[in-house]
C-alpha cells in the first residue's frame, strides 16, 4: 500500500504562491472595495459610500459600528483591516489550491475559473451560512443580490486568479 504526499508544483515555489496570493488578495481586496463602495452610492445615494466598511467593521466592532452617528474613522479603520486581513488570506488559500492541484493552474482560463468559484463560494458562506452563525443580519438582509454576485465573483475572485496567475503560475506553463 502507498500513500499520496501532497506537494505544490516543483516549478512554483511557495514563496512565488503565497507572494502571490497576498499580492492578489490585498489587490482583489481594493477592486472588490471600490466596486462596492460606488455601487453603494448607485443604488443608496452618496451618504451610502463608506456603508461597505462599516458592514465589515460592524463583524470585529457590533451592529453599532452601522450607525452612521459612530465614528466613521473607527468603524471604516475597522473595516478595512479586517477586509484587507480576510482578502489576503482567501488570496493565499487560492493561490494554495491552484499550486497544489497543477491542473487548476494549467492554463490563465483554469486559475480565473477557480478563483472566481472560491469568490462565489466566499458569499455563500459568508452571506448565507456565517452571518447567520454569527448573527451579522446586516449582510443577508441588506444585500442585493447581483452587486454581490458581481463584487465577490468577479471584483474579488476574477480578479484574484489574474494576479495570482500572473505572479505565481504563468512563467511555470
Amino acid at each position: 500500500m502507498s500513500t499520496a504526499v501532497l506537494t505544490a508544483r516543483t516549478t512554483t515555489t511557495t514563496s512565488a504562491w503565497v507572494r502571490a496570493g497576498l499580492i492578489g488578495g490585498v489587490i482583489a481586496a481594493i477592486a472588490f472595495a471600490m466596486f462596492e463602495m460606488v455601487m453603494a452610492v448607485v443604488l443608496n445615494g452618496s451618504g451610502a459610500f463608506f456603508m461597505p466598511l462599516r458592514m465589515i467593521g460592524a463583524i470585529g466592532l457590533g451592529k453599532s459600528a452601522l450607525d452612521p452617528t459612530s465614528s466613521l474613522l473607527t468603524a471604516g479603520g475597522a473595516g478595512l483591516v479586517i477586509h484587507m486581513v480576510l482578502s489576503m488570506m482567501y488570496g493565499v488559500a487560492v493561490a494554495a489550491v491552484l499550486a497544489f492541484v497543477p491542473a487548476l493552474s494549467r492554463t490563465a482560463i483554469s486559475a480565473l475559473v477557480v478563483a472566481s468559484v472560491a469568490g462565489f463560494g466566499l458569499w455563500i458562506l459568508n452571506f448565507f451560512v456565517l452571518a447567520g452563525i454569527f448573527g451579522w443580519t446586516w449582510f443577508p438582509d441588506t444585500q442585493n443580490v447581483a452587486v454581490q454576485f458581481v463584487a465577490h465573483t468577479v471584483m474579488f475572485g476574477s480578479v484574484l486568479g489574474l494576479v495570482v496567475d500572473r505572479l505565481a503560475f504563468r512563467d511555470s506553463r
